[in-house]
């Protein structure tokens, strides 16, 4: 078998895995791009990841399902062995070009147990072939080029990770390690928001990346500072939240802070009352943030307007990046739009900017799905569930704040346990939730409603609204009419296509179209909840 033919067979048991009920096609693609097939025989399949996090990760989740999609391919039992690829993104310095893998090497495999590689144990490298033997009529394990030479110790993984830079910047971190070690590690609030239960989707793959990178790489990637931007329950703190606690598990010599702007707000005020009684309580306030290896700061919006806090924050800022530690910051809004010095805007934007967008249906079901099997195995209730048109009436009907979507299904997990009503229908559950959505069903709102107001907004007459004109003055208002129907009102495309003189399949595509522009322009969603915010308040 060619390493064409191993890349193949890994290919179809991917899209197998996607097509199993459930399991989210957007975790598969974030999580297994980061997988490489290095060896398949008979019964066994080798792969890589690139860090430890997605080796984890994927023995946790998906193990047991790429051996199920591989045992249904091929109608035998499977064995899977990940690996992390430390040469991925560092090869030692003194290290010579390796020679050509051996393509042809038997191995000894065992369908009942997953091989680990022991100390001193010869791994599957390239330029040597492999000492095991294969099962009886099982044919040779083939090893892809370039193979991997899994690292079982810790610390040479580290030393594999320093390898590219200088002796200099290698002493320096040392110190620094040892100088957080005795400072005591991680400092902030505990919290259970981590990388494993944050739901991917189109509208955060982008920041959810970054913020892997940071996670992997403190201070030793162009993210720095990262700044990440969003309104109100996007995923912004989980994402600050995860990034802490990775680095507390894998980094733990690393000092981490975590911080809200109004905590960091609150100590400099006490620092500078104390001053005057106590003339090292200003330095202390410093210090304690300037002794950070990785300084994490939430909503630093509400920093614009102190000045002398800002000037604080600014020299802390300047030192820990000279230093080269990691600083993640994050915001409502872009660093142009905080109402701060613009020398704050250049320095926020050095690194990596990038904002969470407001998550597509798909990505709040995704959301109300990994919620509800929360519960369950906290609750150790392993059959629990909501009914799925329940589940798409949550993701639909709520807002883009996930705090919101979260809350509702709280409500229905808690009328279906606590009230005893397992039975409970969709019509109870649009009851139950009627005044719970911030952006959802309005009993009183009605089409010709938000027709009049989008009419207002855009000043395009009613005639024009419902007519046959394609003008894009006059497009652009009907779709955001079409768009917001369906998210506050409780109609099918078909009843609201037909309030505009159009069909089914115009309505879906107008939902669709603003659904794109929204993602792609701030400028559309403030444009959105303006609109909205006046309908409420009809």
């Amino acid at each position: 078998m060619d390493s064409s033919k191993i890349k193949e067979n890994w290919s179809e048991a991917c899209a197998r895995v996607k097509g199993y009920e459930g399991i989210d096609p957007s975790q598969i693609n974030a999580f297994f791009s980061r997988l490489e097939p290095q060896a398949m025989s008979e019964g066994f399949l080798m792969l890589t990841a690139d860090n430890d996090f997605i080796k984890t990760w994927i023995e946790r989740h998906y193990v047991e399902v790429i051996k199920r999609a591989l045992s249904e391919m091929y109608q035998v039992p499977f064995t899977v062995v990940i690996e992390v690829d430390t040469t991925a993104t560092a090869q030692p310095a003194a290290q010579e070009p390796a020679p050509a893998a051996t393509a042809q090497a038997p191995v000894q495999t065992h369908s009942t147990a997953t091989p680990a590689l022991a100390p001193g144990q010869p791994a599957v490298s390239a330029g040597a072939p492999t000492t095991a033997h294969p099962l009886p009529g099982a044919p040779a394990l083939t090893a892809l080029t370039p193979a991997v030479t899994p690292t079982s110790s810790a610390s040479a993984r580290a030393a594999a990770t320093l390898a590219p830079y200088p002796d200099h910047y290698i002493d320096q971190r040392a110190a620094q390690q040892k100088a957080a070690a005795r400072r005591g590690g991680c400092e902030g609030p505990t919290s259970t928001l981590t990388f494993e239960n944050f739901v991917i989707g189109d509208s955060n793959r982008m920041a959810y990346s970054m913020a892997v990178g940071v996670a992997e790489m403190p201070g030793k990637t162009p993210l720095n500072p990262l700044f990440i931007y969003g309104k109100s329950g996007l995923g912004k703190t989980h994402l600050m939240r995860a990034i802490q606690n990775y680095i507390c598990e894998t980094q733990p010599y690393l000092r981490t802070v975590y911080v809200d702007s109004a905590e960091l707000l609150s100590d400099y005020m006490e620092a500078s009352a104390a001053h005057d009684k106590e003339k090292s309580s200003y330095k202390n306030f410093k210090t304690h943030y300037e002794e950070a290896d990785v300084l994490l700061i939430d909503d630093i919006q509400y920093l614009q307007g102190k000045k002398q806090t800002l000037d604080i924050v600014f020299q802390i800022f300047n030192k820990l990046t000279t230093q080269g530690r990691q600083i993640v910051l994050s915001a409502d809004r872009a660093p142009k739009n905080i109402d701060i010095d613009e020398r704050y805007h250049s320095r926020f934007n050095q690194g990596g900017t990038i904002d969470i967008q407001p998550p597509e249906i798909e990505t709040k079901l995704g959301i109300v799905k990994s919620f509800i099997k929360e519960y369950a195995d906290n609750e150790g209730l392993d059959h629990f569930t909501i009914p799925e048109d329940i589940q798409m009436y949550i993701a639909e009907n709520s807002s883009s704040n996930i705090r919101e979507l979260k809350s509702a299904v709280t409500k229905v997990i808690y009328q279906i346990t606590f009230f005893n009503q397992p039975d409970l229908t969709i019509e109870g559950v649009r009851t139950l939730l009627e005044n719970h959505f911030s952006g959802g069903t309005s009993k009183n709102l009605t089409v010709e409603d938000i027709q009049r107001e989008v009419e207002g907004f855009f000043k395009v007459k009613h005639s024009d609204l419902i007519g046959p004109k394609r003008a894009r003055n006059i497009v652009y208002p009907r779709q955001i009419a079409i768009y917001l129907c369906r998210q506050l009102l409780d109609l099918p495309f078909n009843d609201i296509g037909k309030k505009f003189n159009r069909d089914h399949s115009t309505a879906m595509h107008s939902v669709t179209t603003v659904e794109e522009l929204m993602r792609g322009s701030r400028e559309v969603q403030e444009e959105i909840e303006t609109l909205k915010q006046i309908i409420r308040e009809l």
